[in-house]
């Protein structure tokens, strides 16, 4: 039997149990070290030097670079470390412009937070010329140098988890900064998907979801001449909770819809609805892929970031993917179409999606989503955006009663509530293809390994004398693997699952932001509890199927394919750099 190995902190023994580092097992003490570029999913980087512990023997370290050992002796908390963590985080306060009243990150913010913790009043140090330039020529996200500590988490994360490196660190000395090749404008990047996981984990102001449309949205409600339609994704209604205190994961689609209509929207639907009209032909396509054996396997199409990501890397992969455009990108058609069926006109009504994502943002500017220069989805506003509205416009949001979205697009089934999760997608088309291939045992069927908490998750289904090979994988350097596996000829699979965020649209970069897998556990629970209370599969949703009755004609007719599919463009750039766009 192994002998049990502790560290003593403070003077108090602490197994060591896996732990990567001092800093965990300090942790897992009850010491809450402050830290700014340790992040528990990206590898050590040891920067901020906030972590300083003393161990007997080593002298001052950063405990997220020491491994742990036993019978170490640490001191957490000495006058030297205190008054040394101080300086560091004075000189953090002095890199740039933290005038934290003026921030956006106000209240949300990592750096002002621990000035608040350590109580740091004065900063002491000059601080180096700032650069004021504000970077606001991505729809998807706007940096702003003044606001960058270089953490490197932006970096890291762009470089470790989405494998595409559009960003990194330019220059040095004083003039070091965050940037892109050749120091182009983000709007110029030829590299960036818009996916936002580098705004997810960055613990300042310096890279947010852009938020410029929320003032045009107010506009709008407010102009007489316009009517104003707004649908919600199945990820903000686990997501928004948080920002106002409620427990994480907590399932607040009533309050949302009551709160909406406060804000003064004309019509309040739910995205879900349209997920499940995703389904209906994003299955459809595949059975009959399925049953032809061409174009496999075929890759899902609603995640924005993913898609850009094909265009830009795998454009060899363009066929393979669905033609079904993503709930966001059919609603908006779908709602308008409805608008003028009932004798109103297209530019009269604007469309505004709430959306866990700024990839989101991206994909409504996309010239094959509009009409004449008429966009199908005219705003996208971000769960962190829909809280910033309600706080601003005074509602008590926790105390509002639950309401219910509006009809004709406020029906859902299970379905399409899963949407936000991870495997939630590839569930909800097997559920109907089951429905339509073997109806009898559909029901019967379970779907629990593509509801692990894994960026990697497979199922094979057995229909009579076939097999459905499928897959489930999030984020992109993960797909790029499963990609050239399949280009290898290591692995052959049917259908395909992919989502930009690891975990699924619960861990998009317009969510409340978080670190590790358990808030996006939480989120996805509180999808699949209402998924239980629900319709089971897509097939169901009334709403949904007299779609092809007033609008569409049958499913595969011209005018679905016209308001439900799209095309995609290769825009790999073949002048030596990585993209093109």
């Amino acid at each position: 039997m192994e002998k049990e190995q502790f560290v003593i902190i403070e003077g108090k023994k602490v197994p060591i149990e896996g732990e990567r580092n001092l800093l965990e097992l300090i942790r897992k003490a009850n010491f809450n070290i402050v830290t700014f570029c340790y992040h528990p999913e990206l590898a050590v980087y040891g920067a901020c030097r906030l972590c300083l512990v003393e161990v007997e023997g080593m002298g001052i370290v950063a405990s997220c670079t020491v491994a742990p050992k036993d019978g170490m002796k640490v001191r957490v908390n000495s006058d030297e470390i205190r008054h040394l963590r101080r300086i560091n985080l004075e000189l953090l306060l002095s890199s740039g412009n933290h005038n934290c009243t003026l921030c956006s990150k106000s209240g949300n913010c990592k750096l002002q937070k621990l000035a608040k913790d350590m109580d740091v009043t004065e900063i002491r140090f000059k601080s180096k010329k700032i650069d004021s330039h504000k970077d606001a020529t991505s729809p998807a996200l706007v940096r702003d140098h003044s606001k960058c500590i270089l953490c490197g988490n932006c970096v890291r994360i762009c470089n470790e988890v989405q494998g595409i490196g559009a960003i990194d660190f330019a220059f040095r000395g004083f003039r070091s900064k965050i940037a892109t090749a050749f120091n182009k404008e983000l709007g110029q990047s030829k590299e960036c998907v818009s996916c936002g996981q580098c705004a997810r984990v960055c613990p300042t102001g310096a890279l947010m979801p852009n938020s410029q449309e929320i003032e045009k949205v107010f506009e709008a409600i407010n102009n007489p001449k316009k009517k104003v339609a707004v649908h919600i994704a199945p990820a903000v209604r686990v997501g928004l909770g948080e920002i106002f205190g409620l427990p994480q994961g907590q399932n607040v689609d009533g309050k949302i819809a009551a709160a909406l209509r406060m804000l003064g929207f004309d019509y309040v639907y739910d995205t879900a609805f349209s997920a499940d009209l995703t389904i209906v032909e994003e299955a459809t396509e595949f059975l009959g892929r399925f049953t032809k054996g061409v174009n496999l396997p075929q890759l899902t199409s609603c995640c924005p970031a993913w898609v850009n990501y094909v265009e830009k890397y795998a454009p060899e992969f363009l066929p393979n993917l669905s033609t079904a455009r993503s709930p966001m990108q059919m609603m908006g058609p779908v709602i308008k179409a409805d608008f003028e069926q009932r004798g109103g006109k297209r530019e009269d009504l604007v469309v505004v999606a709430i959306m866990p994502c700024s990839a989101k943002k991206y994909e409504a500017t996309r010239e094959e989503f509009s009409v004449n220069g008429n966009p199908d989805t005219d705003y996208v506003v971000t769960t962190v955006g829909l809280a910033r509205m309600i706080k601003e416009a005074g509602i008590d949001f926790v105390n509002l009663e639950n309401e219910w979205f509006d009809m004709p697009f406020g029906t859902k089934t299970g379905a399409g509530v899963i949407f936000g999760a991870s495997g939630g997608v590839m569930e909800a088309a097997l559920r109907f293809a089951l429905a339509e291939l073997d109806p009898e045992n559909a029901r019967s069927v379970k779907f629990t390994s593509l509801r692990e908490s894994s960026v990697f998750k497979e199922k094979t289904l057995k229909i009579g004398d076939k097999e459905i090979r499928v897959a489930v994988v999030s984020g992109l350097k993960n797909a790029r693997k499963l990609l050239d596996d399949i280009k290898a000829g290591k692995n052959k699979y049917d259908f395909i699952e992919v989502m930009s965020c690891q975990g699924g649209c619960v861990a998009g970069a317009g969510q409340p932001q978080f670190d590790g897998w358990a808030p996006r556990k939480r989120r996805a629970e509180g999808l699949y509890q209402e998924d239980t209370e629900l319709a089971y599969k897509s097939q169901d949703n009334s709403g949904v199927m007299a779609l092809y009755g007033s609008i569409f004609g049958k499913v595969g007719d011209k005018k679905a394919h016209q308001l439900l599919h799209t095309h995609y463009t290769d825009r790999k750039d073949r002048t030596g750099q990585k993209a093109g766009k």
